[in-house]
């Protein structure tokens, strides 16, 4: 028999309600009927961690997806970078999922929810043992890349040891989150490794841009090329930031250092037929994979009241979960000493 999370169970004793539980169908319906969308009562819900995702249906079959953002975690503004974002890539017809513009404007708010909404492009996860895919997504990264390059976000924050490392830190301590029996061995591994992360960026000093930012293999849907704009597209810019452009690029990677040698040689390869890689940036690959590991636990650690992590996250928070913590950011520690790819 697994043994029961003790966090889980004082999470339970002291339970109140999220946010979220108030975003029933009725409540998106009508938030999308009230604006002028001839929705008939079809609705799926998909999957998404971060916000609500739904496929929506209307009268004349036509699908599309409405998006309910988190509360609190952008605000307007952050949100509307996004969406202007999005517009610019599609301006230069990079194929991007934007949300559609309706009564002049993508942003909408409705019970206390902003949200937004967008056409529905299918597809599948892209296969990336396949060479001429990852060449294609280079390239693909590189023209987001050159339109990220054109100016900065104003609001959106940048992707940094203080942003995700620190904060991280400090917020997992100070709402303590991390066992007791856990906790020292944790700090300790983590403020060594960020010292690691802190060098390595100034080692490596890099222009930042505006990136994806979250760029995984499954924010990216592949459709058959041999129809229309088939290929690969983006569906997610919720976490765009600003940073190194080698973010949007190593978390494409996986296997040992021979194959991600390979998987980044023909990345590079696509990308740099649209834009050239500052090679520096490879020395960054493992700082950023650092930061992304402590980012992750607070990550969720902040979504512990939401009703979808208690069903898809209930291991987090255990000693077990936070010994495999710092079994990992030694490893890390051990990645960061090693010479960076070459490609």
């Amino acid at each position: 028999m697994r043994k029961k999370s003790t966090w889980s169970g004082v999470f339970e004793s002291s339970r109140v309600p999220h946010a979220f539980e108030a975003l029933t169908p009725d409540v998106v319906l009508d938030a999308l009927s009230d604006l002028g969308l001839d929705v008939d009562g079809r609705l799926t819900a998909l999957s998404s961690y971060e916000n609500r995702v739904y496929q929506v249906m209307l009268d004349d079959d036509q699908a599309l997806v409405a998006k309910f953002y988190r509360p609190e975690r952008w605000s307007d503004a952050q949100i509307l970078e996004e969406h202007a974002f999005a517009a610019e890539l599609m301006a230069q017809e990079i194929p991007m999922v934007g949300p559609l513009l309706l009564h002049a404007q993508t942003l909408h708010h409705a019970h206390g929810f902003a949200f937004s909404v967008s056409p529905r492009r299918g597809g599948r996860p892209p296969e990336l043992d396949d060479p001429e895919v990852l060449e294609w997504i280079g390239r693909f990264i590189a023209r987001l890349h050159n339109v990220g390059a054109g100016q900065a976000f104003q609001t959106r924050p940048s992707l940094d040891v203080a942003t995700f490392g620190e904060d991280s830190r400090d917020w997992l301590l100070g709402q303590q989150m991390i066992p007791m029996d856990q906790q020292h061995a944790w700090l300790e591994v983590c403020n060594q490794a960020l010292e690691m992360v802190r060098q390595a960026m100034h080692d490596t000093p890099v222009n930042s841009l505006r990136l994806h930012g979250d760029c995984h293999p499954g924010n990216i849907l592949w459709t058959p090329t041999d129809l229309p704009n088939g290929g690969p597209h983006f569906v997610d810019l919720d976490d765009a930031r600003m940073g190194p452009a080698i973010q949007d690029l190593w978390m494409l990677l996986s296997g040992d250092r021979g194959q991600r040698t390979r998987q980044l040689g023909i990345l590079v390869d696509g990308y740099e037929e649209m834009r050239e890689l500052d090679r520096r940036e490879l020395a960054l690959i493992e700082p950023l994979r650092t930061l992304r590991l402590i980012h992750y636990s607070a990550w969720l650690a902040r979504r512990r009241a939401d009703p979808a992590f208690i069903q898809n996250f209930s291991w987090f928070g255990t000693s077990d979960y936070w010994a495999g913590q710092v079994h990992m950011l030694v490893e890390q520690c051990e990645a960061m000493q090693e010479p960076p790819l070459i490609v």
